[in-house]
């Protein structure tokens, strides 16, 4: 089970938790700007989004950072997933002929 099973499935494992943290971030921040989520107290990039509208024709960076920051987040996420995926992926071992593990 060890030597066939779990290499396999290992890949898949990673990338969907690695997408599935970016698409919580995504949906908590849509909640939070809607009021829906985490409650204005609490720092979250969807409140500092949401508490900027008002300064955005006197101080547009406030909003503009917080976009930016979770832009950044998911494309990091997604691409050490896709990454993580690369490296450990069994069949992509046997092309190159190195081992990681």
């Amino acid at each position: 089970m060890l030597r066939h099973v779990l290499p396999n499935a290992l890949p898949p494992v990673i990338v969907v938790a690695t997408v599935s943290a970016a698409s919580a971030i995504l949906s908590e921040t849509g909640l939070s700007y809607l009021g829906l989520g985490v409650q204005p107290p609490t720092p979250t990039w969807g409140n500092v989004i949401a508490d900027s509208q008002g300064f955005i024709a006197s101080n547009p960076w406030i909003s503009i950072s917080a976009g930016l920051c979770i832009a950044l987040t998911v494309i990091a996420l997604n691409l050490l997933g896709d990454g993580l995926r690369d490296t450990l992926d069994p069949q992509m071992r046997r092309q190159t002929g190195t081992r990681i593990l």
